[in-house]
């Protein structure tokens, strides 16, 4: 099959084999899937890497660790020794805090606090006190700490003071006798 396009200048543009329309469909399907693989690869990336930059910020729990995005980080209470606990699964809720050399203090940080620890798969994660630094995938804003006290992958989760300790949110007292509702959590 043979289609002739003609040009407004008068010279004939010839396609052999498929109409014009196709040819520009398949031309525009595979640039998309380039700029989706490197778009992909670039997104990845930057969520497994980070500046590896520690400071305080202000929030509803007061003075605690973020991450250079703002972001609250967290200590996993079942984390031992310098190592890691939440990989597969339990890492991509709570990605850890990746870098690619020494991590910086940032303002209020004791930079003889910070370290890294090697994770089974050879990258090197944050520590604050010889805890690994994780932030939460449902913290969508900077000085979000909905992963608070969360208990989840069989420890609880709590965000970090300037001292490197867990910050642990007091319990509400009940003051009604309402019946309590349950969360439906995201995760496992």
């Amino acid at each position: 099959m043979e289609g002739k396009h003609h040009r407004t200048d008068g010279s004939e543009l010839v396609i052999t084999g498929l109409p014009w329309t196709r040819v520009v469909a398949v031309i525009v399907a595979a640039t998309l899937g380039v700029v989706g693989f490197f778009a992909a690869n670039a997104g990845a990336g930057g969520a497994a890497r980070s500046s590896g930059t520690v400071s305080l910020r202000k929030t509803s729990l007061g003075m605690i660790l973020v991450a250079a995005n703002g972001h609250t980080l967290y200590l996993f209470g079942k984390d031992r020794n310098d190592k890691s606990a939440c990989s597969a699964s339990c890492a991509q809720f709570w990605p850890p805090l990746l870098t690619r050399g020494k991590p910086t203090a940032g303002p209020g940080i004791e930079a003889s606090l910070l370290g890294t620890t090697k994770r089974s798969n050879g990258s090197l994660q944050v520590t604050y006190n010889r805890h690994p630094l994780y932030r939460f995938l449902l913290d969508k804003r900077t000085g979000q700490t909905s992963g608070e006290g969360l208990f989840k992958f069989g420890a609880r989760w709590y965000a970090l003071s300037a001292k490197g300790a867990a910050i642990v949110k007091g319990a509400p007292t009940a003051t009604t006798s309402t019946p309590t509702t349950t969360s439906t959590s995201p995760y496992p």
